[in-house]
């Protein structure tokens, strides 16, 4: 679809009322605002679906229950917690954000379901940050064919920006994990160049992604890949099969769950290879956690990813003197809920200081279509919590660009490699030789619009 073919989604009657999660806070009518983003000196209108005068609506999908929700059901709480704080301090540009997350328990007839109610009943401006692989991308074609902003899928496949032609609406937000299997597949060749390596891996674009990557390096290196289902939790014989192959080295891409799921089934096993997780499975609290409820307490914290190795593009709870953890840290204290501040909470946080930053740059009286043009025309500019530049354009969708190495260490990582930053295809991988900025004085962003 071009961009000059691109259409307003079609406002439709609700069939029934429907309950939401609604941010609160006392933000102002007027045009000004905490919130900043400028624009003209005009009143805010009505400008599009999901934007009054006073309010702009956000949608989301989210496990909040089954398998996928531990870890992945506090990533709302994080944005919501952001968001409400934002709307305290004036909102962006005199409008609270109101952000509906729905539960889709990481099924994507369900999450088809709720992205319908969400764009057609609840009319939301844009869906933000909605969770998996499988699961967005059931609805990638019904939100691209209504027109409505699709941004920053919280999933690192490449459906989501190599393609902006065919999927103009659709961003990336994390490192896409072909970038991150080309940064592990590096690494192992660098500091690991005889291990005989196996790959463990989520059979969909989450592990084919990954395991691309990392054969742009090691390919010679892999003597086994075994795949898992979602769902299916007998995943012995895929673990037994990388033992008998020889593998001394794993690299999993795999979700949290299939993290404690292959530790337990390697320990039944006497299997003992180096560990490399990706970044989406390797929270060393979560996965602590679920090996005790998988093991019935057999096993009751994460000490047996002790020395497993994982990439970071976020600052993580265990570096509590970095600016931006102490700053997500006083958000939830002063706008979140119950509960302590995670990972998770800090990549929800995250998440939505970048859609702050796109609301910001689509002006006083913000449209759809201006929203996505305005991410394609500055969205390499922003700063923030990522570890490393996005590389959104008109040509790329595609999120932040690089990784750091880490290794865990009970609850806590150490860096054994800086960031390095990439990109899909043959882009050669080089060291960031820029630097984090530091977060704003009140933890919003301060930017002006595209005219």
């Amino acid at each position: 679809m071009s961009r000059s073919s691109r259409r307003l989604a079609t406002t439709l009657t609700a069939a029934a009322a429907v309950a939401t999660l609604a941010a609160c806070g006392g933000g102002d009518d007027g045009g000004g605002g905490g919130g900043g983003g400028g624009g003209d000196a005009g009143a805010n209108e009505a400008s599009d679906i999901g934007v009054t005068e006073t309010s702009i609506k956000l949608g989301a999908h989210f496990p909040l229950t089954g398998v996928a929700a531990p870890g992945y059901s506090e990533i709302p709480t994080g944005s919501q917690a952001y968001y409400d704080c934002v709307n305290e301090a004036g909102g962006v540009n005199g409008r609270e954000i109101e952000y509906v997350y729905r539960d889709d328990a990481y099924n994507p007839t369900n999450t088809s379901q709720v992205v319908q109610q969400l764009v057609l009943e609840d009319e939301v401006f844009a869906i933000v940050g909605g969770l998996g692989t499988p699961t967005h991308s059931a609805v990638l074609d019904f939100l691209n064919s209504e027109g409505v902003p699709d941004l920053f899928v919280s999933s690192g496949s490449l459906l989501w920006g190599e393609d902006p032609e065919t999927n103009p609406y659709t961003f990336g937000w994390q490192t896409d994990y072909m970038s991150e299997g080309k940064i592990i597949g590096q690494y192992i060749a660098e500091e690991f160049p005889d291990a005989q390596v196996g790959l463990f891996l989520q059979d969909d674009d989450f592990g084919e992604d990954g395991e691309a990557g990392i054969r742009e390096y090691i390919d010679d290196q892999v003597v086994a890949a075994e795949r898992y289902t979602p769902g299916n939790t007998n995943i012995g014989p895929q673990i037994a099969a990388l033992q008998a192959a020889g593998a001394d080295f794993v690299v999993g891409f795999n979700v949290p769950s299939y993290t404690a799921l292959s530790q337990l089934a390697a320990l039944q096993l006497g299997y003992d290879p180096q560990w490399f997780y990706s970044n989406v499975g390797s929270d060393p609290t979560l996965v602590g956690s679920l090996l005790n409820n998988f093991s019935q307490g057999q096993v009751s914290d994460a000490s047996l990813l002790d020395g497993a190795l994982t990439t970071d593009y976020l600052p993580t709870v265990d570096e509590p003197d970095d600016p931006w953890v102490q700053e997500f840290q006083r958000i939830w204290d002063e706008c979140g809920g119950e509960g302590e501040l995670t990972n998770y909470r800090i990549y929800g946080m995250a998440q939505a200081y970048t859609t702050v930053q796109a609301l910001q740059a689509a002006g006083q009286n913000p449209t759809r279509e201006g929203l996505v043009e305005a991410i394609e025309e500055v969205g390499s500019e922003w700063e923030g919590p990522v570890l490393a530049p996005f590389r959104y354009s008109a040509d790329s969708h595609m999120g932040t660009s690089g990784m750091s190495i880490s290794r865990i260490t009970g609850t806590s990582t150490e860096e054994v490699q800086p960031v390095m930053t990439t990109d899909i295809g043959d882009a050669e991988i080089e060291p960031f030789d820029g630097e984090q900025a530091p977060p704003p004085p009140n933890g919003i962003p301060d930017e002006e619009p595209v005219d």
